[in-house]
């Protein structure tokens, strides 16, 4: 009877031994990261597109294999410590340390970082990486994170709920009991166990262990799904944040072309002596970057959105500039976030598997628009109504050749606190204002830049404003018509102004807004068209251009309207003077993009061709060629016309 009952407690023994009671806490971490993919899914339901029964099958496979190393990366520690074949496992210390680590780091680097991610993708529709962390550098951070909190409370309550889970889970009283009790079988087999643990978790992170299994990353995720946007869905934190981590230095990339083949099919630098184009030289430059302005906020853009809405789009003031100027009705970001924008927009560098910026290569050796400018007797200054250093765009316009930053702290020393939103800096209506009073000072010919910031989460605007205007079919169109009012005021105060009417005033978009209207800016590349154009108030540029063009090609472009003759290195084109560079945009998103009007270029992290072959084909060889000189210049640091 007694060796019955010992056969019969035998299941129940097996899971009260460490193996059996990590195993069966790894399971709950699986279950509490399908939690999250499930509320992750709910919430971007609208970005990611619906999923058919087939489509989950293979959605789930690819999950469990992402899922298996953000359990390894977060609980590695854990997992070997667990099996550690000594006594000391058995201490009462010991234990509620270990209780203590599965708890704090799954709550808040697992369950935390996945909610965060759920509201994150709708900004940037990437998930939440290393660069995040090394970004978040603002004073109002804290801020921002409370607002974020109060605003998706009931997401707190999931993280809560689940941290709850991992506790009671844990099974935190039940007592751990080795089949092997003493003696060296105990250290033998524990030394065995914590051996094959070790094997099977570096197999874990490397997403396999045969000769053949290259440590996964984010890019295989599309493994299991063509659509960028379900391939977000596969992936889990903390995978995506420590997979990442030190990848912002990480230069390899395929060499396809011997550096004579190289220029002949794509070259960065600019020999503009043939230019031909209207040529206004020594007029003043003023560079708009406009926050979250979606192509699909214009009527003027886009009327095919608001045909039957009686709302006809929310930039009515902007879309009489761009009739009566120069208009890139296919103007496409190279990027999802703001400081992308930055290296794109007065650099001409894209940004791609890291954002430019936040490389340690990005502070090598170049000559962008603003330093060309200065060498030609501009003045420059780089204006936004955030505090002085926040978002790192100061600190880029200072390495791109500004002499000049203003920001908040100078408003404020002028105008007093009031006009700070309490968010993110100085109301873009009155900060604009500033900027006029401020140019009206600057010695001439100037080159001036502002990043406006009103148009963002959390979507207010000032109070006096509130009810006057239009409500939109978005969070966000209430602060676009706000916006847009903001430069009617700046036009009609200084539209009388002798600099003004001498100066070249571009307005673009850094990336298009998290809150999406129409169905066609919801995914690729829809999701990436901005808004666009030129204005010279005395009508000397004026048109439109049909072809696609990218961020990349404002900076050439200027350059050739005021009349530079010198090389220069730049990954966009001239639109007005360089017909045979080739027209697209690129990007990257998971993958390497080219759009094309022959379709889209597309090639993985090695650097291979991904998709079915289209008649953008043509240009294959020269995006190949665009993507290693890139390289090849993060490589030395260098991007000026001289390696």
């Amino acid at each position: 009877m007694e060796q019955s009952a010992r056969r019969e407690n035998l299941p129940g023994r097996l899971i009260r031994t460490p193996l059996g009671m990590l195993v069966w806490r790894i399971v709950v971490l699986y279950a509490v990261l399908m939690i999250c993919r499930a509320v992750f899914y709910l919430y971007n339901a609208a970005l990611i597109g619906p999923l058919s029964p087939g489509e989950i099958a293979q959605l789930l496979a690819g999950a469990l294999k992402f899922d298996t190393s953000s359990v390894i990366y977060a609980d590695g520690v854990f997992i070997l410590l667990s099996l550690l074949p000594l006594h000391v496992r058995e201490r009462r210390w010991y234990r509620g340390v270990m209780f203590g680590y599965y708890v704090a780091v799954n709550s808040l680097l697992v369950v935390a970082t996945n909610l965060a991610d759920t509201v994150y993708f709708r900004y940037t529709q990437k998930r939440f990486t290393s660069d995040e962390i090394f970004f978040a550098d603002n004073d109002n951070s804290l801020q921002l994170v409370g607002k974020f909190m109060a605003e998706n409370w009931y997401l707190v309550l999931v993280w809560v709920a689940l941290t709850v889970l991992l506790a009671w889970a844990y099974r935190r009283r039940v007592r751990e009991e080795s089949l092997l009790r003493r003696g060296w079988p105990y250290y033998a087999g524990g030394v065995v166990l914590l051996a094959v643990a070790a094997g099977l978790s570096i197999a874990g992170m490397r997403g396999g262990m045969t000769r053949m299994t290259r440590p996964i990353t984010l890019s295989n995720a599309t493994l299991y799904t063509s659509e960028s946007s379900k391939a977000n869905l596969i992936l889990s934190n903390p995978f995506c944040i420590l997979r990442t981590a030190g990848s912002s230095s990480s230069v390899k990339f395929p060499r396809y072309f011997s550096d004579e083949e190289l220029p002949m099919h794509f070259t960065p630098v600019h020999q503009p002596a043939d230019s031909t184009a209207l040529n206004l030289a020594g007029r003043n430059i003023v560079v708009f970057i406009l926050e979250s302005m979606s192509a699909e906020h214009s009527a003027w853009l886009c009327p095919e959105i608001y045909a039957d809405l009686p709302q006809k789009g929310f930039t009515p003031f902007l879309d009489s500039l761009m009739r009566e100027g120069l208009t890139f009705r296919r103007m496409y970001a190279n990027g999802t976030r703001s400081i992308q924008a930055m290296p794109s927009v007065l650099g001409s560098i894209p940004s791609f598997r890291t954002p430019f910026v936040l490389m340690p290569q990005s502070l090598g050796q170049s000559c962008l628009l603003p330093a060309m400018l200065a060498g030609q007797g501009y003045s420059t200054a780089f204006f936004c109504g955030s505090e002085h250093g926040s978002m790192g765009f100061g600190a880029y316009a200072r390495s791109a050749g500004v002499e000049r930053l203003v920001s908040r702290e100078d408003y404020e020393a002028r105008h007093g606190t009031d006009d700070f939103d309490g968010y993110w800096g100085i109301w873009d209506e009155p900060f604009l204002q500033f900027f006029g009073e401020e140019l009206s000072s600057m010695p001439e010919p100037f080159f001036a830049s502002l990043f406006t910031l009103s148009s963002h989460h959390p979507f207010v605007v000032p109070e006096k404003y509130a009810a006057s205007l239009p409500e939109g079919y978005t969070k966000i169109h209430k602060g676009v018509a706000y916006d847009d009012q903001a430069f009617r005021r700046f036009y009609e105060r200084f539209g009388g102004e002798e600099w003004f009417r001498r100066t070249i005033f571009v307005f673009v978009a850094d990336h298009v807004s998290s809150e999406k209207f129409a169905d066609k800016t919801r995914s690729y590349p829809g999701n990436m068209h901005i808004l666009a154009f030129i204005h010279t108030p005395d009508g000397a540029l004026r048109g439109q251009i049909d072809e696609i063009t990218q961020q990349l090609d404002l900076m050439p472009t200027l350059l050739g309207l005021v009349g530079n003759r010198e090389p220069y290195f730049a990954f966009g084109r001239d639109v007005l003077n360089e017909p045979r560079r080739p027209q697209w945009s690129v990007s990257y998103d998971g993958e390497f993009r080219a759009l094309t009007d022959g379709g889209t270029l597309r090639f993985d992290d090695a650097g291979s061709p991904v998709g079915e072959p289209t008649t953008a084909d043509s240009l294959r060889p020269n995006f190949q060629a665009l993507l290693q000189q890139y390289y090849s210049h993060i490589e030395n640091k260098n991007y000026t016309v001289h390696d």
